[in-house]
């Protein structure tokens, strides 16, 4: 490793642990990606993960500048040493990849590659993808390859973690995909339970306005007022459900005012009064800003559907390099004792699961005729 500039056990020490830290799938595959090329000092690295029909359903690349990228032009076919590598899920080290009878070429604008180090991402049986590096940077010996035996058994450590850290992220979506199918469904229940219910009083006062018209003008000016109000409140629960149910503008607008502008449409729509107070919040890893945000809205939702209360606190504080939310209502609480048992109808398991997710920790404080606090922190990054 005499020509690798991170080299020893602290390097892939590195690499691994920033392949663990990332959830997101194509977070993780760029970071292997990276790490890949750093460690063993190459010019240029690529990942694909291929499709199930004969292309790559993902393609990462570092060394390669985006507007390299794009005059590349599209996504690489499954051919060459590409499809023998997934063919075979076997190890490819060549001294100039150009040479090989397998290569069929490249793009006018691709770089220029000569050794290459090829090794297949495998989950027991099955190649997730294939893992290549390019241009050692390094005296070549004359005709020889520049990777070495040692580079090709590193690289096979960091792609057994990397195929690790891959099915994990892939869990993550599948688990996040689940937990937003659930938050629409339930969703769903409460423009049926709420709004429906207001649409149809709202229809019947209406007609009820109408046929008071002629007869009875002073009162159909009563009723034609309380469509008026109804049909108020009927926005506002829209409002409300629209906000839950679209993404977060997490990336654009920031956790601290995605959570207050959520929170000022819930104080809007509902008769109990919802404020926000925040201090000292600084930037935390994406997957915990949505975390946060995930968990406020679902103990929001219970506060303001289930607890009857008339105040409800949201407190989004930082505490050392993470932070911490709580959510506190005076309404009518619940045994803790029950919690188990009351714990899907209130969401407590998707809010549990949401924190463990991402490093952190739920409490929930709650009894009868006391109100509830629901408190999540987060480790920060």
């Amino acid at each position: 490793m005499s020509h690798r500039p991170g080299s020893g056990l602290a390097a892939v020490s590195t690499a691994l642990l920033a392949m663990s830290r990332r959830l997101e799938v194509r977070d993780v595959l760029k970071t292997i990606v990276a790490s890949a090329r750093e460690l063993l000092d190459a010019e240029y690295a690529a990942l694909g993960v291929p499709d199930d029909h004969g292309g790559f359903a993902q393609f990462v690349v570092d060394g390669v500048s985006d507007a390299q990228w794009k005059a590349i032009g599209p996504l690489p076919r499954q051919h060459g040493i590409l499809a023998s590598m997934l063919r075979d899920a076997k190890p490819e080290r060549l001294a100039d990849v150009r040479k090989d009878p397998r290569f069929e070429g490249w793009p006018s604008a691709h770089p220029d590659m000569s050794d290459f180090l090829g090794l297949p991402i495998k989950d027991g049986e099955e190649t997730m993808g294939a893992l290549f590096l390019a241009n050692k940077r390094c005296p070549k010996p004359q005709g020889g390859c520049g990777f070495t035996e040692e580079d090709e058994e590193l690289l096979g450590i960091l792609a057994q973690h990397a195929a690790i850290a891959l099915t994990n992220a892939r869990l993550y979506e599948r688990s996040r995909e689940l937990t937003i199918a659930e938050e629409r469904s339930r969703l769903a229940h409460e423009l049926h339970d709420a709004v429906s219910q207001k649409l149809f009083s709202l229809r019947l006062t209406a007609q009820a306005a109408a046929a008071l018209v002629d007869r009875d003008p002073a009162r159909a000016k009563g009723e034609l007022q309380q469509v008026a109000a109804l049909a108020a409140e009927a926005a506002d629960e829209l409002r409300a459900a629209v906000v839950e149910l679209r993404p977060a503008a997490l990336d654009e607008d920031g956790l601290v005012n995605t959570l207050r502008t959520q929170i000022q449409v819930l104080d809007r729509a509902h008769s109990a009064r919802v404020t926000f107070d925040t201090c000292g919040i600084r930037a935390l890893p994406a997957a915990q800003e949505e975390a946060l945000l995930r968990v406020a809205q679902e103990a929001l939702h219970n506060a303001l559907r289930h607890s009857g209360a008339a105040h409800v606190d949201v407190a989004l504080i930082r505490r050392g390099q993470g932070a911490v939310l709580s959510v506190t209502d005076d309404g009518k609480g619940f045994e803790p004792r029950t919690v188990r048992r009351a714990g899907r109808h209130l969401g407590l398991v998707s809010m549990r699961d949401r924190a463990s997710g991402v490093g952190g920790r739920l409490k929930v404080e709650s009894a009868p005729g006391r109100g509830t606090t629901v408190e999540m922190e987060v480790p920060g990054g």
